[in-house]
This record gives structure tokens, sequence and C-alpha cells, in this order.
């Protein structure tokens, strides 16, 4: 997420797709989707589709896996590969526990900044370093910031990626008490919708441009967030899991 969203208080999916034009963009989906992006899923099942940003992280990653494997649910781990070979065994943890790896990029940098031979070797380079990682394939993968022009779409496609964007957003970027940011995150969550939460936080180092980290207990935060999920009769789940049970719900997501 940008500072600028942050800053103005509003969720960057909400500045970029208010009501009105989101509920358009829904009904454009069938005709849209050679161009769109997976913001959710359709579904009959009590599925929520979870993810994490920006690990793996020690002290963040570990917190939430531990929170998932408490109330039994799954998600799908969006991850820098910079930090994911600076913690191979973190890494490992998350896929040993039943979870989903997505790529994130190498690093956090919006690509929508960067040259198209530069979008196109870093897109390349991850693939090839977090497959490697993994030891088998990729097919998730979510731009920083959520930042994609269509040359970028291209890009992503080109390399057998599908991008994945999101719905309701935890704001967890941002320095503000657990509960707060729980609340925040159930605010529209039903069943097939994605969330978009965090494992770790990308500073400087990696390209990030949010400032200093928060001081949250992420752990804390995923089982309030768990808790109201449960309380909803609904079941945290990975994307493919819930794919498995539904279609994509696809719009097209540009924004720089």
């Amino acid at each position: 997420m940008s500072k600028k969203a942050s800053d103005a208080g509003v969720p960057e999916a909400e500045g970029l797709f208010p009501t009105m034009r989101r509920r358009a963009l829904d009904l454009a989906g069938p005709w849209t989707a050679p161009v769109g992006s997976l913001v959710g899923v359709r579904t009959d099942q009590p599925h929520v589709v979870l993810t994490f940003d920006d690990g793996p992280e020690p002290g963040g990653t570990d917190k939430v896996l531990a929170a998932l494997s408490d109330y039994a649910a799954t998600a799908t781990f969006f991850v820098l590969v910079n930090r994911a070979l600076r913690y191979p065994k973190l890494l490992a943890e998350v896929v040993s526990a039943g979870h989903e790896i997505g790529l994130h990029g190498m690093d956090h940098r919006r690509l929508t900044r960067l040259s198209g031979a530069e979008v196109r070797r870093g897109l390349a380079e991850g693939v090839a370093r977090l497959e490697d990682l993994l030891g088998g394939p990729v097919r998730w993968f979510r731009p920083p910031y959520g930042a994609q022009t269509p040359s970028v779409w291209r890009a992503i496609r080109r390399q057998e990626l599908d991008p994945v964007m999101w719905g309701p957003c935890a704001w967890d970027w941002l320095d503000r008490p657990v509960e707060q940011l729980a609340g925040q995150a159930l605010r529209g969550l039903d069943r097939g919708t994605v969330l978009l939460a965090h494992d770790g936080f990308a500073g400087p180092e990696s390209g990030g441009e949010d400032g200093s980290p928060p001081r949250i207990d992420r752990g804390a935060l995923a089982r309030r967030v768990l808790d109201g999920i449960s309380k909803r009769g609904l079941t945290g789940c990975s994307l493919s899991t819930t794919l498995q049970h539904g279609s994509p719900r696809t719009v097209p997501w540009f924004l720089r």
C-alpha cells in the first residue's frame, strides 16, 4: 500500500474502486476477464481467501503461522524473494504448514516506476529463484502496492503468472491498535473475498515507501481477524483451495 493512501486514511483498494465503479466492473467481469486481475472468488462455500504480504519475516511470519494453526486455517503468502533467500527455513515452515506461496517480487519496488526491461528481468528472476527455493511452480503474483499498468500486466502474464489483488484490507502497515486494524479487516468480509494482510513490513531496504514499521503484534492481529471470521461462520483458506469450489472474479485493475 502507498504512503499517500495511508495518509489519506483510505485503503488503496477503496480509492481505486469506489462502490459504484466496483459494481460496474464486477458486472463487466465476463467481458473484461482477458485483461483482468483476480480480486475474489465466486463460491457457495463459506471460504474467505487469506493473503499475507512482505514476508517471510521473523517475529511476524512465525506468529501468523501459529495463529493460522490454532484456527485450522490456510493462507496464501506473497513473499519477497530477497527475504525468502535470507530466511529459507522460515519459508520452508510456511510450506510445511500447508500454506500456499505466491510471488510478491524480488523486492518491494513499485513496478510502475521501473522500465519495461527492469520489470521483465525482475519478474523472470523472481520466478526462477522462488521456484528454485520451493522446488515447484509458482502461479500467483501480487505487484507491490497493487501497482500495475497494462504493460506491467502483460509482463506478468508473459511469465505465466496470474495477478492477484484484494478486497478488504487490514491496514496493517499503519501503527494503530490491533482491535482497530482487525475491525477494518473484517469490514465487508464475506465468502469468496480476498483479504489483504501482512506477515512482514517492507522497509526502505526492500524498496518500501511507507516509512518506519508499525509496532503491532501480527500474531495477535491475525487471531482477532480469524476469530471474527469464525464467528461469521466462515473459514480462512488459501486462494487455490478456495478456487477448488469456485471460479475467479476478475476486474481490470490498473494503478500507478
